[in-house]
């Protein structure tokens, strides 16, 4: 359960990226109110997985899917730069997490 609490406050950590960068710098209300709601969830399943998973192991998954998830909206909706290198550190980035879990205790 703490790994499902932890993958789903990484997808909240991807969405409120995503409305922080809609809320231009929190000038625009909905955005910004989306930024907030998605940040305190994804803080509070964080927190909660953090009382079974490891420290290093919690805040890596977490902020790899932000960070991956936030990257590929970026590129999809934003018209970001997709370039080989850029790709290749991503998924740099996801083989890191995949590695992570299956190093780590059940």
């Amino acid at each position: 359960m703490a790994w499902l609490a932890l993958f789903s406050a990484g997808l909240l950590e991807i969405i409120w990226a995503f409305a922080m960068k809609q809320s231009h710098g929190f000038t625009r209300l909905w955005p910004s109110v989306i930024t907030l709601a998605a940040m305190l969830a994804s803080f509070a399943l964080l927190a909660w997985a953090m009382r079974t998973l490891p420290l290093g192991t919690a805040y890596m998954i977490w902020t790899g899917i932000g960070a991956v998830g936030a990257f590929l909206l970026g590129v999809m909706l934003l018209g970001e730069s997709a370039n080989a290198l850029r790709l290749f550190a991503a998924l740099l980035i996801l083989s890191g997490l995949v590695l992570m879990k299956v190093a780590s205790p059940a």
